[in-house]
């Protein structure tokens, strides 16, 4: 596991599953802001499409996120589109309702960010967030990254166009914590 102030990045347990489908996947305005794909629901018992390729893509590394004082699960994280030609890569994150408004966001984000570089030996992380997710937006600038643009009228979200805002980190600017 990968230990943040905060926060813990481990892999995803099946009984993490339930939960997120419930509070998470299952919430469609969650769902629909977080993802480019339109929301659908997933009977009960039926295999989840989001969760059935994990393992499988070695350009994806999901992670649960836990909160360390308990090891509750706090929502999700992910590095994803790693090119491992040009060392680049995307990264997310996603919290349950509960644990949103208490800096684990920004945990996460720092935690992504070594395993992109000191782990992976990536040069470059971005993301990508609708412009009023303010919660990314400061969690992102907090760990060093710069808005690089943005595009307009880029994620159809509920019957509105939103612009998304593109935010990027290169490895020697990341103002990475000190060794613990």
């Amino acid at each position: 596991m990968l230990r943040g102030g905060k926060v813990g990045l481990r892999a995803r347990h099946e009984d993490d599953y339930p939960v997120l489908r419930d509070e998470m996947y299952n919430d469609v305005v969650h769902s629909s802001r977080s993802s480019t794909n339109p929301w659908r629901p997933i009977p009960v018992g039926a295999k989840d499409p989001r969760l059935e390729a994990e393992g499988k893509d070695d350009s994806i590394v999901p992670f649960a996120v836990v909160d360390l004082t308990d090891d509750s699960l706090l929502g999700t994280a992910s590095v994803w589109g790693i090119d491992r030609h040009n060392r680049c890569a995307h990264l997310g994150i996603g919290l349950r309702p509960a644990a949103r408004g208490k800096g684990f966001g920004t945990d996460a984000v720092a935690l992504l960010c070594h395993y992109g570089f000191v782990v992976r030996g990536l040069r470059r992380l971005q993301l990508e967030t609708l412009a009023d997710n303010t919660a990314m937006l400061r969690a992102a600038e907090r760990n060093g990254f710069v808005r690089e643009g943005v595009l307009r009228a880029n994620a159809y979200v509920l019957g509105e166009i939103l612009d998304e805002v593109v935010l990027g980190l290169l490895a020697d600017e990341w103002p990475q914590p000190p060794p613990a």
